[in-house]
């Protein structure tokens, strides 16, 4: 059997960004999205959810953002200091207690923005918090593959290859035997401030054409979201 899991990040960026999110989940494939909690649409996010009960909402801790310019990474923004992992499990904890204020309830899974948990020693800290919440973490989840082939951009180039249809279902038929995390970044927010902005309303249209669905019919892979995910471990 094959499980899929598509999960919309950057939730609660933007009201556009939002409403992109629920187009791709009430039409498409999307069965669960990450909560940026910082952001100015994120309360909006969570009461507009309410209406949709089989997304599944988990979140998307937000440390830090940076782009490729000119040839080199620069840093947009900085929450807190990457070298200080006080600070960090700080913010972590902070931004969980957040989500508990916004949604009533614990979320249902945690990863990154710019997956910055993958780096060591952030890692670690990140690994200690999923354990202590009972909550399966981006990668680092034996029960459940990640997948990142999803994605309209290189470094400084749009890669829109990388969004199409075509690509969607191969990464479909790809699929290995058990639960795959498959990120995506859909939003319809054409004035967003971002390196990763056009690419978002493509998404939407990708993750919501026919062919996908299709394709998902005759591989006979299952869409679940995180939190059915949790009623079977």
């Amino acid at each position: 059997m094959r499980y899929l899991i598509v999960n919309a990040d950057d939730f609660g960026l933007s009201a556009d960004t939002n409403r992109g999110i629920f187009q791709a989940h009430e039409h498409g494939i999307v069965t669960s999205a990450s909560l940026m909690v910082r952001q100015p649409a994120a309360a909006e996010a969570i009461e507009e959810a309410r209406r949709f009960h089989k997304l599944s909402l988990g979140l998307h801790l937000d440390l830090s953002e940076w782009s490729y310019r000119d040839g080199e990474w620069r840093q947009v923004y900085q929450v807190v200091p990457a070298d200080n992992m006080v600070a960090v499990e700080a913010e972590i904890l902070r931004q969980v207690e957040l989500f508990r204020q916004l949604a009533g309830r614990d979320p249902t899974h945690l990863d990154s923005h710019q997956h910055v948990h993958n780096q060591q020693p952030m890692r670690a800290v990140f690994a200690k918090v999923a354990r202590n919440l009972g909550l399966p973490l981006r990668n680092l989840n034996p029960s459940v593959a990640f997948c990142g082939e999803f994605h309209g951009r290189g470094k400084e180039h749009p890669f829109p290859e990388g969004i199409s249809v075509e690509n969607l279902c191969r990464i479909i038929r790809s699929l290995p035997a058990g639960t795959t995390e498959l990120c995506c970044h859909p939003g319809l927010d054409a004035g967003l401030d971002s390196d990763y902005c056009a690419e978002r309303s493509e998404e939407v249209r990708t993750l919501c054409h026919s062919r996908v669905r299709t394709e998902l019919d005759r591989e006979r892979v299952t869409l679940v979201s995180f939190a059915e995910l949790a009623l079977t471990h």
